[in-house]
């Protein structure tokens, strides 16, 4: 395929593509962005889907989106607003086209503007009628007219013919941007191989979109983003789950370790299991159980058998998991709590983002039980996450909750890979002798890390007793004097805070050196705060940012740098949890700029507040 028409050039775009959520549109998200990624731009997206799994066709609430955000210069998060709007339905473009700019691109699906589809979402009159779509350059097509004429003579129902409507708009979208188009062909001739007329509608679709692009006149001219200039090496595309699977199976391989997963499945950390499970051949036992509890119980006995013991879940499983996560912490085996943060309380908002079970992680357990706090802050760091929470529980024989949320681990960005030499050893040494005289003792710990032995069941001479009731310092035998309660509980806190003289000091971003505000986050808002302060420093504003990994314990010198600044704003998707930890800490007198609308924040939202505070 060739392009005739003018081509200009543009440094970043961002696209939101939406429709019903029969209507393809992650789908049609994800082709485009593997072709962007093929074309060597930098990227990041945003996928939206609906909460109900079987909304009525054509509602508000079965709005499905997909938006993506590439340039020719590092990006870091999926844009605030889209230059350009795909709506296929009135629904979407309802749900969507008050997040459109004055002068934005408005592409719809004018087939699907019937009285019915717009009664249905409270239009009164037809918005590409009436006048209410003038502040933006519409283009209005009849993308299902045009797909069901292309894909004539076909063996397939007209329902099959209209569903294609999808690679149409991608054909077209990937015309307009000048996306490489032979992997997408490659992808649809692969998916639908066994049904060759499916696959034939959907070649025929996508191909007469690009090729209505370059022939139509409606559109003067095509557009083009370069590739970025990006460090040497192999890049891919990934998504924040997958990357945080990749690394635990890295995990288990620098650590000489059986990786054995306890899950039970709930949006949005369902993904992890299905990929762990495609990895049998790296030694991966995935397990997929009745509920909660037995997810859990299960990889803690896992740990107990010698494995890299894992379970992942979201706030509810949690919660669910909290009585089998506080025996953990007092037989102190090393397992990893991935929860994959979404809106709540309870059901909440199970498709949305959210950052409310930082309490939960440092909290939600009954008596004194500590435990290391893990987040990644992109969804490629996911992958670099996973290990250190691994690297932190077999080290320390503790559990450790590692959080990322539906935004990291549904989104998507280039990475680069990492050379297997740059990863760190993670090789665990197991008990095999007696460790006390010709005794063994469970609970004589090691000096420097307080960490007790860890010996496989059935090892020789290594008999010890395991459960939930107070064991004797060093011996392990039960209990109940309370000056050893009092010793086993602050040793179990010394230990998790101690990991602190074993972390990075947190580093801070300072280009000036005379900034007086510091913005410190947590998680999946480093994107945005990133974009934020870029944005305020272009208008003159010194500002420096701090975004934490660890927050249990902190890092050793999070105290001495949050006091070096006047002011510290924290912005959290939620209602000021690391506010409240660091204020409580630290006395340091942070301000939150908290938001739990189911989204991530948006640049303009955080440079707003760090302009009016910098005043």
């Amino acid at each position: 395929m060739t392009t005739t028409k003018a081509v200009a050039e543009l440094d970043r775009v961002v696209i939101r593509f939406a429709g019903d959520s029969g209507d393809g549109m992650q789908l049609t998200g994800d082709r485009f962005t593997e072709a962007t990624a093929a074309f060597g731009n930098d990227l990041a997206t945003l996928p939206d889907y609906p909460a109900e799994i079987r909304a009525p066709a054509g509602s508000l609430a079965g709005v499905s989106g997909f938006q993506i955000h590439f340039s020719n210069e590092e990006i870091t998060m999926p844009g605030d607003a889209p230059d350009v709007l795909v709506a296929m339905n009135p629904a979407a473009l309802r749900s969507n086209v008050g997040d459109l700019p004055p002068g934005g691109t408005l592409i719809v699906n004018e087939d699907a503007f019937s009285e019915r589809n717009m009664e249905r979402v409270g239009y009164t009159t037809n918005p590409l009628d009436d006048g209410s779509l003038a502040a933006y350059t519409v283009f209005r097509l009849p993308l299902t007219s045009m797909t069901t004429k292309a894909v004539e003579g076909l063996e397939i129902s007209k329902k099959d013919a209209e569903r294609t409507k999808n690679m149409f708009a991608l054909g077209l979208m990937s015309w307009m941007y000048g996306r490489p188009t032979e992997s997408t062909e490659e992808w649809v001739a692969t998916k639908f191989a066994s049904k060759p007329a499916i696959k034939e509608a959907n070649l025929r679709a996508f191909r007469t979109g690009w090729n209505f692009g370059e022939t139509t006149e409606i559109f003067a001219s095509s557009y083009v983003v370069r590739p970025q200039k990006a460090e040497p090496g192999t890049y891919r595309n990934i998504s924040g789950n997958t990357a945080l699977a990749y690394g635990l199976v890295a995990a288990s391989r620098l650590s000489g370790l059986p990786l054995f997963l306890g899950s039970y499945p709930i949006t949005p950390a369902s993904d992890i299991l299905h990929e762990l499970s495609k990895h049998k051949n790296f030694g991966v036992r995935t397990f997929q159980a009745e509920d909660e509890i037995a997810a859990a119980a299960s990889a803690l006995g896992a740990a107990f058998g010698g494995s890299l013991a894992v379970t992942t879940t979201a706030g509810p499983g949690v919660a669910l998991k909290a009585e089998t996560i506080s025996l953990a912490v007092s037989v102190e085996l090393p397992m990893v709590i991935v929860n994959i943060q979404r809106g709540g309380p309870s059901t909440g908002l199970p498709t949305k983002t959210e950052q409310s079970d930082l309490f939960q992680a440092m909290y939600g357990r009954h008596g004194e039980s500590p435990i290391p706090i893990v987040a990644a802050y992109s969804p490629s760091d996911c992958f670099d996450a996973a290990i250190e929470a691994c690297r932190i529980a077999t080290k320390y024989r503790t559990p450790v909750f590692l959080l990322s949320d539906g935004f990291l681990a549904n989104g998507a960005e280039p990475w680069l890979l990492p050379q297997a030499e740059s990863l760190p050893d993670l090789t665990v040494r197991f008990t095999t002798t007696p460790n006390h005289g010709d005794e063994f003792w469970p609970f004589l710990r090691d000096p420097e890390t307080l960490a007790r032995p860890w010996a496989v069941p059935g090892t020789p001479g290594l008999m010890h007793r395991i459960g939930g009731i107070e064991k004797a310092d060093g011996t392990g035998h039960i209990s109940y004097d309370p000056a050893n309660h009092q010793l086993m509980s602050e040793l179990r806190r010394d230990k998790v805070a101690g990991i602190a003289n074993d972390i990075p000091p947190l580093s801070v971003d300072d280009p000036s050196g005379n900034a007086r505000l510091l913005v410190l986050g947590w998680g999946s808002t480093w994107g945005s705060i990133r974009a934020a302060c870029r944005k305020a420093r272009a208008h003159g504003v010194d500002v420096a940012q701090a975004h934490l990994r660890h927050l249990n314990p902190f890092p050793a010198n999070t105290g001495d740098v949050l006091r070096s600044y006047d002011r510290v704003l924290v912005p959290e998707m939620n209602l000021g949890q690391l506010s409240t930890m660091v204020r409580s800490t630290f006395l340091v007198d942070a301000q939150g700029l908290n938001k739990i609308m189911g989204r991530p924040f948006t640049a303009a939202e955080i440079a707003e507040r760090i302009e009016e505070m910098a005043r």
